[in-house]
């Protein structure tokens, strides 16, 4: 891989939240303007900057073929959203399939027999290579497991392998042999919006330099075909839970960008067939009103619900870190230090490369992940990380019990 693609695909990860590596949740935000245009804890209609009664949605939205709730993968209040929002659905409509992008296709036996009780917690999450797949902070997705095995729904993966995904961004979707292809068809084309905005992200991300790329730049071209993909193959694996014998209201637990603006997987869900895809998405106090419905383009999303913007650890019965991981060149590289956080006080940096922890060589995410959950509160830990050619011993202190 070059280094302007290998730049570019490691922007497309982050953007979406596959490769990315939560230990600790987003940091505290400066709080929020009154006035904000959607308030806390009220359903809004973007498009008409009017309120929406819980009960008119639900009853309509109970009716659809499929329902997605967009996330912020790292978002304790956005899952804690999807809980309520699943419940009130549930509540009218109790033929529902769940799907979620956090599992690839070969999840699939696993995830039914978590459902059917056969599983502990533990069992589950390894079985399932969590904190290889996915690696965002279980407890977050927990509750929405649970809630799916409580009720006994079908749990549907919906993602496909990360190398794949990884492929198409290297060499571009036709270059990949149908046979490797996981099944997956050919993606319909993205429309101009969509375009835009991709484009956008490769240009401050993902290319070579600050420049606007050129619309036959190969790398932008690879970059848009790893998304389509995706996108596609999470509406094949929801057209398909749709178009069983039940037909059943079939709700999808994905990253808000494969949702937004009637992109990513609505489109290509009504390239399948599927028409009228409902998208429901939570609205941190601290997101820009005129994202909403941008001028000359369709609104966000069908219905929006103001969510507060919160800090918090998610397990207070182990320290965090506060970085961001992903997989580079063998290693691991930090590519986030949230602020405030242990990491920042420590020194950490984006683009350090983690070489060992505790006197432990770190290869692979997980390997960071498993060192971290060992420490204690109270406790020190070594870090070598190399930085522009140079490797710094660092030492991260966790704060005492509180």
């Amino acid at each position: 891989m070059t280094t302007g693609n290998g730049r570019m695909f490691r922007a497309l990860f982050l953007l979406l939240g596959l490769a990315a590596v939560w230990i600790l949740p987003a940091a505290a935000n400066p709080p929020p303007k009154t006035g904000f245009c959607v308030p806390v804890g009220v359903w809004m209609d973007p498009a008409k900057e009017d309120g929406i009664a819980d009960e008119a949605l639900f009853a309509r939205m109970a009716r659809r073929s499929v329902v997605l709730l967009g996330e912020s993968h790292s978002s304790a209040e956005h899952h804690r959203w999807q809980v309520h929002a699943l419940a009130a659905l549930h509540a009218r409509n109790s033929n529902m399939v769940l799907g979620f992008e956090a599992f690839p296709r070969r999840a699939q036996p696993v995830l039914e027999r978590w459902v059917a009780g056969a599983l502990t917690r533990e069992a589950f999450l390894e079985e399932v290579e969590w904190d290889t797949v996915w690696g965002y902070d279980a407890a977050l997705y927990m509750p929405l497991f649970d809630f799916a095995r409580m009720h006994r729904l079908p749990m549907v993966a919906l993602n496909v392998d990360k190398a794949l995904i990884s492929r198409v961004g290297e060499e571009g979707w036709r270059a990949i042999p149908a046979g490797d292809r996981e099944g997956v068809g050919d993606p319909a084309p993205a429309g101009p919006g969509y375009l835009e905005r991709l484009g956008r992200i490769y240009t401050v991300h993902g290319g070579p330099d600050t420049k606007a790329p050129e619309p036959d730049d190969p790398g932008l071209r690879h970059f848009v075909e790893a998304q389509l993909t995706w996108d596609r193959a999470m509406a094949e694996a929801l057209a398909k839970a749709r178009n069983s014998a039940e037909a059943p209201l079939v709700v999808g637990i994905v990253g808000k960008g494969h949702a937004e603006y009637g992109d990513g997987i609505p489109h290509q869900l009504s390239a399948l067939g599927i028409s009228g895809t409902a998208v429901l998405l939570p609205w941190d106090t601290d997101r820009p009103c005129e994202e909403l419905a941008p001028k000359g383009s369709p609104a966000v999303a069908e219905a929006v619900f103001g969510t507060a913007v919160i800090a918090e650890p998610i397990d207070p019965h182990r320290p965090l870190l506060g970085v961001i991981l992903e997989a580079a060149d063998g290693g691991v590289k930090i590519t986030k230090v949230m602020v405030p956080s242990v990491a920042e006080k420590a020194g950490l940096k984006a683009n350090d490369r983690i070489v060992e922890v505790a006197g432990t060589p770190m290869r692979q995410v997980r390997d960071m992940i498993k060192v971290v959950r060992r420490q204690a509160f109270g406790g020190w830990l070594p870090i070598k990380v190399k930085r522009d050619g140079e490797i710094l011993d660092i030492v991260a202190k966790f704060p005492p019990p509180s």
